[in-house]
């Protein structure tokens, strides 16, 4: 595979995804809280986002249906009902609330880098920190029960 075909899917879809967050204003901690807000002053602009977002992943599954492979990979790697467990429940539940707090989750926060990133820094920071526990902390556990 070049190198080309390799990085450039990845490349030209990350920034399509980053341009579409920014122009829908998901990269406005402001806006988002705001859509949060329920029972306050409630912007909902971003229902509109999520609407597009919904209508693409619907079409792109219809699509999906169809092909024999992906255009990129040598197969499909899909979610099912298995995936479903406590760590995945917990992670959403965690994942809402700082979503909630902060106004921000991780491809806003990233576009954002490009846009503001004094105001993002603390926050993508902290996002690789508790990606980094989340690598550590198993394998500290199974490095634990095998001395054990």
């Amino acid at each position: 595979m070049s190198i080309a075909r390799g990085f450039l899917p990845p490349l030209l879809s990350g920034a399509l995804f980053g341009g579409g967050l920014s122009i829908g204003g998901m990269t406005d901690p402001a806006r988002v809280r705001g859509f949060l807000d329920l029972f306050g002053a409630w912007d909902p602009t971003l229902a509109f986002v999520m609407g597009g977002a919904v209508i693409v992943m619907a079409l792109a599954w219809r699509l999906q249906a169809g092909m024999a492979r992906p255009l990129f990979g040598e197969r499909f790697v899909l979610p099912d009902r298995t995936d479903l467990d406590g760590k995945l429940i917990t992670g959403s539940a965690l994942f809402g609330i700082g979503w909630g707090i902060a106004g921000l989750c991780p491809g806003p926060a990233i576009a954002s880098l490009a846009l503001a990133p004094v105001g993002v820094l603390p926050f993508v920071a902290a996002m690789l920190v508790g990606m980094a526990a989340h690598r550590l902390i198993p394998e500290r556990r199974a490095l634990t029960a095998q001395g054990a």
